[in-house]
């Protein structure tokens, strides 16, 4: 009974004692079994590279050997043959995932040591030794690094002074064993890959929880000999551009000097002299590099950076790792790639992350360059831009006057800001969040913008911006704004220009080829149009009109509508409006060429277009020669508690209906207009903030009686699309209402996440750090579409409003609709377009186009046949 009980135990043991696999051509290897760096070899193997014996160890060795359940290292070291010197390297799926560094020379000893130095050199065998003691009393047996830093000039007294160090500190000489020595390594990094800080670390880089970790154990060639040797890295294309070019590394053992391989060949640098390339000291070698870094690219499908050696003239490839590279050349190679036939289209598109688009269409912070960062803030608007600090939209107009860039620095913007904004480079504010006002016009703007920057303390009087560290900056003052990471960098930092070419423009093409869902684009201004055809934007699916008013001279034709007693008196100011309005929309529709253009009528509440402060009260007074009293009474008459649920939108519209007649009516003009000149322009004109079903009725009814007085008076006719901005959790739930007497229902998907979760966009950025930190949100729902709850009330909406008339067309027009996981929702909804600020568009595109690719059936099965 005994007897069995022990060879029980044996079984059980043996069954859960890890293994390893040598790497060869028709080895078991998998990426999602033993890693991407085991594969790479595996395939390298194949296509007949000569890489030294590797050994792999799977996903499921590791964690038992992280469980104290360890292979036999005597026999992994004996496959290596006699006094074996190896490697052990990281193999996780993805690479940008990290993991522990890589240890070399494992397998060094004192024994070993000996018999290198008659062969290589005392030098150069001590050299070998010391790396890895270094490593192993750092990284394995958890030491002190500053007491295994190396003082001495020579590798032998600096041997014999860190072994010294390591008994000393360990209470043991350093381990001579080989297989122990292994080990000891696979222990450590099994470890370190399943502690806690490492696994936060990853999933932070979206690893999920239980990611593997595989390692290849790899014999040493060390690049040392007595003909030429050396080892180094090369690669065939630039990092930051994408272009062809040949780049690396190389040390020459031999020569004694490091060569920098760039351009045609690889020069020797010294101090003061530079010696032979690498072409030329082995051309042989550099030419067969050039040929495995061909392979690499047309077989490997990819562009690669190799890690070789040379030992006495052979050339020997440890590694190929995938060239770490820019946005800019990510699209670059992705595209080449294609057009050389090494992969598809498809496959092009799916290799462009949609998000790192925003990196070609602004200027960017040169990542070669010096960062001198004096705060932080929340990254709402994406790119770089420098300039002088100015704390007023006046001021960031007469800076622009005088052709000087500008930051616009402000406790929070205001509609009155626009002006400021679109003369600044780059917007700062103290206060907000993703959805803030700052943030969604900077992001139509193009505008680089960070919100929500807390830790400074702005006072406008003075003029003066004191920042963390007791640092005190005056109008004036040049600073840096980063957009894209939320940075404030002190001084003009180097910039790189946006990278919108043929290869761009390219990849963007093979996306609308690609794609089932429409991408619109948020405009307001001729110049937002312009921008949105650039990027081919299938139309404009959200035009606020109320951004119109804020030129200087509108404005003041406004305030007399605002101030006018009665009907009469409003319809007079709003005809001065109405040829303003009309020239605007002519432009809209000419510039969109016939493309679909969907208009917002008047959305904000009145008290946006009145000054708030004395001065500001003096100036209207003088301009509409008024009684400051009166001023003052009608400021206060328009006050709300809580204008953002007040008198906005169709409220406004109903109580006020002159201003939307004026609006249709310049909407219906031009529209004739521009279809005189060319193809028939069919508007759609979009009723914001509705909750009601008879809301719609009412203006429905006075928009009609517009467009028929301009078709008689013109004597043309002409359709129009009208529609309903779905921003109330009402309109949501009563969608079918509501679509019986709309062709679209588009979903603000602002003020709608606003409105369910009951929080003000404007100052949710103060809490909602504690918020996402604490789990209590998966993420920002201004940022990212909350697809459980807000995304429910757009399915209900959207089921409700195609039962009722099938035939009308769903979209989102918020923020949200540039980011890849809404348009994932948007389409899975059945919706027909999103739409986004301008210079998100391409974004979306490319997301949109990922989507449906993903979709495909063919996708899973070459998802597959990539781990072969």
């Amino acid at each position: 009974m005994l007897r069995r009980r022990k060879k029980d135990a044996a079984v059980r043991k043996e069954s859960i004692t890890p293994g390893f696999t040598e790497i060869t051509a028709d080895a078991g290897i998998r990426n999602a079994r033993h890693g991407g760096r085991a594969k790479c070899l595996q395939r390298l193997i194949r296509l007949d590279l000569p890489v030294p014996k590797t050994l792999a160890l799977s996903f499921d060795a590791m964690h038992q050997i992280a469980m104290g359940h360890l292979p036999d290292t005597t026999a992994m070291m004996a496959a290596f043959g006699d006094s074996p010197i190896v490697s052990v390297r990281p193999s996780s799926e993805d690479p940008d995932w990290g993991g522990p560094g890589a240890i070399l020379n494992i397998g060094m000893n004192d024994a070993r040591h000996k018999a290198l130095s008659e062969t290589i050199g005392k030098a150069a065998a001590s050299a070998l030794y010391l790396r890895f003691v270094q490593a192993y009393a750092v990284h394995v047996a958890r030491l002190d690094p500053d007491e295994f830093e190396v003082a001495e000039d020579s590798p032998d007294r600096a041997l014999a002074e860190l072994l010294r160090v390591y008994e000393e500190e360990t209470d043991e000489p350093f381990p001579q064993d080989p297989a122990r020595q292994l080990s000891d390594v696979l222990r450590s990094m099994a470890r370190a890959w399943e502690g806690t800080t490492a696994r936060l670390l990853r999933q932070a880089k979206g690893a999920p929880a239980d990611a593997g970790l595989g390692l290849v154990v790899q014999q040493m060639v060390f690049g040392v000999g007595a003909g030429e040797s050396g080892s180094g890295v090369i690669q065939f294309i630039d990092e930051q551009t994408g272009e062809p070019l040949i780049k690396g590394r190389y040390l020459s053992q031999s020569q004694g000097r490091d060569a920098l391989i760039v351009g045609e060949g690889a020069l020797f640098l010294t101090r003061d002299d530079r010696g032979p390339s690498m072409e030329e000291l082995r051309p042989d070698c550099f030419k067969e590099l050039a040929a495995y870094g061909e392979v690499c690219r047309t077989r490997l499908r990819e562009e690669m950076q190799i890690e070789f050696t040379i030992e006495n003239g052979k050339l020997s490839i440890l590694d190929a790792i995938r060239v770490t590279r820019s946005a800019r050349a990510a699209v670059r190679v992705a595209v080449k790639l294609a057009e050389d036939r090494v992969i598809s289209r498809e496959e092009a598109l799916l290799r462009v992350e949609p998000r790192a688009l925003t990196a070609l269409l602004h200027n960017q912070i040169d990542p070669k360059g010096s960062r001198d960062i004096i705060m932080r803030g929340i990254a709402a608007s994406p790119g770089a831009a420098q300039g002088r600090i100015v704390f007023s939209a006046t001021a960031a107009q007469a800076s622009a006057a005088r052709g000087e860039a500008c930051v616009l620095v402000r406790r929070e913007t205001a509609p009155e800001d626009i002006r400021g904004m679109h003369a600044a480079s780059a917007v700062l504010t103290e206060r907000g969040g993703m959805s803030s006002h700052a943030a969604v016009i900077a992001r139509g703007l193009g505008l680089p913008c960070i919100v929500g920057a807390s830790d400074m303390v702005l006072d406008t009087r003075e003029k003066t911006l004191a920042i963390p560290g007791g640092r005190v900056l005056e109008e004036g003052d040049v600073v840096t704004i980063d957009g894209t990471t939320g940075q404030v960098l002190s001084g003009a930092a180097a910039l790189v220009e946006p990278a919108l070419d043929e290869v761009f423009q390219e990849l963007l093409s093979w996306a609308d080829e690609a794609s089932d869902i429409g991408v619109r684009a948020n405009a307001d201004t001729p110049d937002d149009a312009s921008v949105a055809r650039r990027f081919n934007a299938q139309g404009i699916g959200l035009c606020r009109t109320e951004h119109m008013f804020f030129e200087d001279d509108r404005l003041t034709v406004m305030r007399e509508m605002i101030f006018a007693d009665t009907p009469g008196d409003r319809e007079a100011a709003l005809e001065r409006l109405l040829p303003m309005q009309r020239a605007d929309f002519i432009r809209l529709f000419e510039i969109m060429q016939g493309q679909p253009v969907c208009i917002r009528l008047f959305d904000p509440p009145l008290h946006e277009f009145l000054p708030h402060s004395r001065e500001g009260m003096r100036e209207v007074a003088s301009a509409l020669d008024l009684p400051m009293s009166d001023v003052t009474r009608r400021v206060d008459a328009l006050s709300e508690f809580n204008p953002m649920l007040g008198m906005r939108g169709v409220r406004l519209g109903i109580t006020v209906p002159e201003i939307y007649d004026m609006q249709a009516r310049a909407i219906f003009e031009a529209a004739v207009e521009v279809s005189r000149a060319g193809a028939p322009i069919v508007p759609e004109i979009m009723i914001p903030l509705v909750s009601a079903k008879r809301e719609v009725e009412i203006v429905k009814a006075r928009i009609d009686a517009v467009a028929a007085a301009v078709r008689m008076v013109e004597g043309e006719s002409f359709d129009y699309r009208l529609g309903v901005m779905v921003e109330t959790p009402r309109a949501a739930l009563r969608a079918g209402d509501i679509a019986t007497h709309t062709a679209f229902l588009s979903f603000g998907t602002n003020d709608l996440t606003q409105m369910t979760y009951g929080l003000s966009r404007d100052d949710a950025g103060r809490f909602m750090g504690d918020y996402v930190n604490q789990k209590v949100y998966p993420e920002d729902p201004f940022h990212m579409l909350d697809t459980e709850g807000v995304g429910e009330l757009l399915t209900l909406a959207a089921d409700r409003g195609r039962a009722a008339n099938e035939n009308v067309m769903l979209s989102i027009c918020g923020e949200h609709g540039g980011n890849p996981e809404s348009i994932a929702f948007c389409r899975r909804a059945g919706f027909d377009y999103v739409s986004c600020s301008p210079f998100r568009v391409p974004v979306a595109r490319l997301a949109a186009a990922q989507l449906a690719l993903k979709d495909r059936p063919e996708f899973e099965e070459n998802v597959l046949k990539s781990d072969d």
